[in-house]
C-alpha cells in the first residue's frame, strides 16, 4: 500500500501493485534524453500581460458643475477598440499608475470569470457613474448584475399573487467595468483625457477593425499585416487580419497530422496556400505563374510565442536534474501516517498505554564472528586455520574420553540427545 497526504487531515492510499505498474509505465513512457516542457497561459499572449501607465498632464482644481455635465455628455454611447483581452470583472486603474489585475493575476482573472472581448474588438461604453475620488465605466453592460429596485414593488388586487412592476435580467454580466481613480477628488478633467488615461486598456481613435487589431501587435508584426504579407508561426487570427477570409479550404492529412491548406488567390495572380495545423501557420507555398513555388517552412515569428512572464510560466525538468544526495531517493521513509510533522498525541507520554516499538528479534549465538568478517573464510586468506590431515587428529576435535554431560533440565532434552 502507497499512500501521500495531500493536506493536514487527508490521506489518499494506493494499493500496491496499482501503483508499481502506474510508476512502471510512466517510466518506459519517458524518453532517455531529459526532456522540458512549459506550462503557459492559454489564450492570452505573453505582450498583453505587460501594463505601460500612462503619462497626462491632470488639472489640481476639482470637477465643476458644468463641466461634469459635458463629461457625461462627452463619454455617453462612446465607442472604442480594445487593446487587450478584456475580462468579465472589475478593473481597476489609477490615473498615471499601474492597473489591478495585471501579470499572472489578470490571466487568472480571465480564466476564472470568462472572457468579454477579444483585444481589437470594438467596445461601447454603456454607463458611466462619478464618484468622490473615481469614475466607474461599464462597458458592454459592465461586469455586475443590474438590480432594478422596482422589483420590489407589485402591484394587484390578490394580495398573494401579485406582480412585480419590473423583473431582473437573467442573463448574467458580459462586459468590463474600469473603475478609474484620482489621487484626490474627481479633477476638472476633460472627455479627452478622460480617453487618454485609459488608453491602454480602451482606445477611443476612429480605425478600421483591421488598424484596431494591428495596433495591439508589435511594429514588425503590425507591418507584415498591413503590407498582406503571412509569416510562417502567425495564427488564424493574423492571417485573416492580412489576407481576408478565403475562399477555399481544403482539410487533409500529411501521415498522422491532420491539417487545413487555405487558397488565396487565382491565376495569372499568385496563388498562396496557407497550411494551419493548431491554429498555427506551418507551412506557406507562393506559387506565380511562369516561376517555380516558393516554399517556407521555417519559424518566421521568432520567439513571439514564448516571451510570457516569469511569474506567469513553469518549467518542469524530467531526467535532467541528479538529485541533491545520491541516496535520497532510496532512503527508507517513514511509514505514513495522519500525524503532523512533530505531531504527538496524549498517550504517547501515558505509561499505561504502551506503544509499539520495534520488533528485536533474538540472536543467533551460534554467530560470534565480528562484522564484517565471514564464518568460514576459505583457506589461504587471513584468519582461516589449517586444515589437519585425516591422520593427524585435529587440535580442535574432541578428546576420546569424555565425562558423559550433565543431566539437561528438561528431561524431554535429555531424552533426545544421543551419548557423547
Amino acid at each position: 500500500m502507497s499512500g501521500f497526504r495531500c493536506n493536514k487531515r487527508y490521506f489518499f492510499s494506493i494499493p500496491g501493485p496499482v501503483f508499481c505498474s502506474f510508476l512502471i509505465l510512466a517510466l518506459f513512457a519517458l524518453p532517455l534524453g531529459a526532456q522540458v516542457f512549459t506550462v503557459t497561459p492559454e489564450g492570452v499572449d505573453g505582450k498583453y500581460l505587460d501594463f505601460q501607465p500612462t503619462d497626462i498632464s491632470l488639472p489640481t482644481a476639482p470637477l465643476t458643475g458644468h463641466n461634469r455635465e459635458d463629461l457625461l455628455r462627452f463619454l455617453q454611447s462612446e465607442q472604442g477598440f480594445a487593446m487587450r483581452p478584456l475580462p468579465v470583472i472589475t478593473i481597476t486603474l489609477h490615473a498615471n499608475g499601474k492597473m489591478d489585475p495585471s501579470g499572472s493575476d489578470y490571466v487568472n482573472a480571465i480564466r476564472e470569470h470568462g472572457l468579454a472581448v477579444k483585444a481589437g474588438e470594438r467596445v461601447v461604453l454603456t454607463d458611466i457613474k462619478i464618484e468622490k475620488d473615481r469614475l466607474l465605466l461599464d462597458f458592454n453592460g459592465g461586469s455586475e448584475h443590474k438590480h432594478k429596485w422596482l422589483r420590489h414593488i407589485s402591484v394587484g388586487m390578490d394580495p398573494n399573487n401579485t406582480v412585480p412592476i419590473t423583473r431582473d435580467e437573467d442573463r448574467p454580466p458580459s462586459g468590463t467595468r474600469i473603475v478609474l481613480i484620482f489621487p484626490h477628488d474627481v479633477p476638472d478633467v476633460t472627455g479627452l483625457q478622460v480617453e487618454a488615461l485609459i488608453k491602454p486598456i480602451v482606445d477611443f481613435n476612429l480605425k478600421t477593425p483591421v488598424q484596431a487589431y494591428t495596433d495591439t501587435l508589435p511594429p514588425a508584426l503590425r507591418k507584415s499585416i498591413l503590407n498582406h504579407n503571412v509569416l510562417v508561426g502567425m495564427n488564424t487570427e493574423m492571417v485573416i487580419a492580412a489576407l481576408g477570409q478565403p475562399k477555399n479550404k481544403v482539410r487533409e492529412r500529411d501521415g498522422d497530422m491532420p491539417f487545413e491548406e487555405w487558397i488565396y488567390g487565382d491565376p495569372p495572380e499568385p496563388v498562396q496556400f496557407v497550411r494551419i495545423n493548431g491554429n498555427r501557420v506551418i507551412r506557406l507555398e507562393i506559387a506565380k505563374v511562369g516561376e517555380p513555388p516558393v516554399i517556407r517552412t521555417e519559424n518566421e515569428m521568432g520567439d513571439y510565442w514564448s516571451t510570457q512572464p516569469a511569474q506567469n510560466t513553469r518549467i518542469v525538468k524530467l531526467g535532467d536534474q541528479a538529485p541533491a544526495k545520491p541516496g535520497a531517493e532510496t532512503a527508507p521513509h517513514a511509514p505514513p501516517s495522519l500525524r503532523n510533522p512533530g505531531e504527538k498525541l496524549p498517550s504517547d507520554s501515558d505509561a499505561s498505554r504502551p506503544q509499539m516499538a520495534p520488533v528485536q528479534f533474538p540472536k543467533d549465538p551460534n554467530q560470534t564472528q565480528t562484522a564484517g568478517q565471514p564464518a568460514n573464510p576459505p583457506p589461504g586468506q587471513p584468519g582461516s586455520q589449517p586444515q589437519p590431515s585425516p591422520s593427524q587428529p585435529s587440535a580442535t576435535s574432541p578428546a576420546p574420553q569424555q565425562p558423559p554431560p550433565p543431566p539437561a533440565a528438561n528431561p524431554l532434552l535429555a531424552v533426545g540427545r544421543p551419548p557423547a
